[in-house]
């Protein structure tokens, strides 16, 4: 893929068609790099305190007022989260087709803040809970009023609605800032998403700590209006970093356009495609130069995706006839799918952090002294160990791995991505097996059938946190980066939404096992693997039963991985970055240091 030359020339302006606000050439001195990322880090701090300050400990929150069962707050739990990551979608596709990242995600963000006022009213007035209940068993107590759930959940949704504008644009908006065609900046980007998931998680640590007590101890109405009240902060701090933006113009329909390949391929399904892939239809160079674009060149994948771009007769209708890059853009898109597929199992895995994880931590003693540890806070670990480990890789596992691959980012993507899900494998053998022994204990103490607290500290289930937070400084920060890296360069936002997409669809496949394996192993009598005791229930059994998943997985990914082709780069910056690499290395070894 290359650039072809564009009308701005001067190595003063941006050369990757970004724009001001107004849709003018753009300076790069006074735009974008660090300086205006700097915006867009500090508003998703607040944004990720607001949303893990309610996601972390919704479970408890349906359990002890809302007064659900064990399968029925993690289901709604995760149904949640699932919408949450799913709508990105749709404000993927309104960004890249039609009012551009940074008026979807202005408009998104207004949306997000009017459902987290609306949630902070419905867990403050007494009229939208059920009356206070001290059973042991929660589902004995009232249920909420058909008019507090739509409140409720109304305020959810709403919330759903406007993080669908906000999250796949908000870090595309910060990756935007670094021109590929400049080495130094394309140098900046590929440590971009790395110090992205390093900073945003110092809000989730708010969240999972701060937040979490003061909900379980303090107050659901005080826990609820600080993330709302740094969620506001955090939008005025996007909107004053306004003049430092950089900005990519919307194309047009991004569907449309791979509709349009789809489609023209079908209907031309008995013509051949020529040997010599110049003679597929294609626009001059100078047609991408005027509309400062990006010209792909034709690959030898998908090849039955190429009968799109080949003439037939004189109808140049767009339904009939498109362009080699238009079939590449529409290749391109297709050849993630595969890799979106492998992640599906171990987002399934993260949904386990905030609803079985936190379940099984009250059933632990949580006493350190006179304070009491809210379970949900124990997520907090996750968040320490992603920031340690994405500091270790930047700084020393990159650079110890450039010596031997020569490649500037250490490993590759997916190289990266397999790293974490082997270790998701390890997760669940840890987890089956620490359920394992917590259940021996509670037999051990009686308190099976009662449902009492198990007499082990609630620390037992570290490993099982720390080790996710590991996980994830590999898989979740190279998925996100993957997916944008590799989606063609008018369709970003759409790519982003892939990352985004994976977890909602991971919280479904939770919830859908969840209720079927209750379901099924309640079957003839026996008790079932998950109740609402879970002194009684076999999560040990769930758990390995993850392991055996996220291990054929993990042979899926390997296999999938082995066909994929990397997107050719827009500029030759990655090239020139490498060959200074190989130079450096090559200098150190001829002059080794005394």
């Amino acid at each position: 893929m290359t650039m072809e030359e564009g009308t701005v020339v001067n190595q003063d302006y941006t050369q990757d068609g970004t724009v001001n606000i107004k849709g003018k050439p753009i300076l790069r001195s006074k735009t974008g790099g660090w300086r205006a990322c700097s915006f867009v880090v500090v508003y998703e701090v607040f944004e990720r305190m607001a949303y893990y300050g309610i996601s972390s400990n919704l479970v408890v929150y349906l359990t002890k007022k809302l007064h659900q069962g064990t399968v029925a707050s993690s289901n709604n739990v995760t149904n949640w989260v699932g919408t949450i990551w799913m709508t990105p979608i749709l404000g993927a596709y309104v960004a890249d087709a039609f009012l551009g990242r940074y008026w979807t995600f202005t408009i998104a963000s207004t949306i997000y803040l009017s459902g987290m006022s609306l949630l902070t009213l419905a867990v403050s007035l007494p009229s939208l809970k059920p009356p206070q209940c001290l059973e042991k068993d929660v589902t004995k107590c009232a249920k909420a009023s058909t008019l507090q759930l739509a409140v409720f959940y109304g305020a959810l949704y709403t919330l759903a609605v406007g993080t669908g504008g906000t999250k796949p644009n908000i870090s595309t908006i910060g990756a935007d800032q670094f021109d590929d065609f400049h080495p130094k900046e394309k140098l900046q980007k590929l440590s971009f998403f790395n110090w992205w998931m390093f900073s945003i998680f110092f809000g989730t640590l708010f969240a999972n700590s701060v937040l979490v007590y003061i909900q379980d101890n303090v107050g659901w109405t005080l826990g609820y209006a600080l993330p709302t009240l740094g969620l506001l902060v955090s939008i005025m701090i996007f909107l004053a970093g306004t003049p430092f933006y950089r900005h990519k113009v919307p194309a047009g329909s991004t569907f449309t356009r791979m509709a349009r390949v789809i489609v023209a391929a079908l209907r031309k399904w008995e013509v051949p495609v020529p040997s010599n892939s110049k003679e597929l239809y294609e626009l001059d160079k100078e047609d991408y130069a005027k509309k400062v674009n990006y010209r792909i060149d034709h690959t030898p994948t998908l090849r039955f995706l190429d009968k799109a771009c080949v003439k037939t007769d004189s109808n140049t209708s767009p339904w009939m006839l498109c362009t080699v890059t238009q079939v590449e853009e529409t290749k391109q898109m297709l050849r993630m799918i595969p890799i979106l597929v492998a992640t599906f199992v171990p987002s399934t895995m993260m949904a386990q952090i905030n609803t079985l994880f936190v379940k099984q931590g009250t059933t632990l003693n949580r006493h350190i002294g006179s304070f009491k540890i809210p379970p949900a806070s124990l997520a907090a670990f996750v968040t320490v160990s992603l920031l340690v480990c994405v500091v270790l890789y930047d700084r020393f596992f990159v650079k110890i791995m450039q010596r031997f691959t020569k490649n500037p980012r250490g490993i590759t993507l997916l190289q990266r991505m397999g790293i974490g899900l082997v270790i998701h494998t390890l997760i669940m053998i840890i987890a089956s097996g620490t359920e394992s022994y917590r259940l021996k204990v509670a037999r051990e103490h009686g308190v099976v059938e009662s449902g009492a607290q198990v007499p082990l500290s609630i620390f037992i289930l570290l490993p099982q946190f720390i080790l996710m937070g590991t996980a994830d400084a590999f898989l979740e920060v190279a998925k996100i980066e993957f997916f944008y890296d590799q989606a063609p360069e008018h369709m970003k936002s759409i790519g982003t939404s892939y990352s985004t997409t994976t977890l909602g669809i991971g919280n479904f496949i939770s919830s859908f096992l969840l209720s079927t394996v209750s379901h099924v192993t309640q079957r003839n009598g026996h008790k079932g693997w998950i109740l609402n005791n879970l002194n009684e229930s076999h999560l040990d059994y769930y758990y390995a039963f993850f392991a055996v998943l996220n291990f054929l997985n993990l042979i899926f990914f390997a296999f999938v991985t082995r066909f994929y082709v990397y997107r050719v780069e827009v500029s030759d910056s990655i090239d020139v970055l490498a060959k200074e690499l190989k130079e450096k290395t090559v200098s150190n070894v001829v002059n080794p240091k005394d």
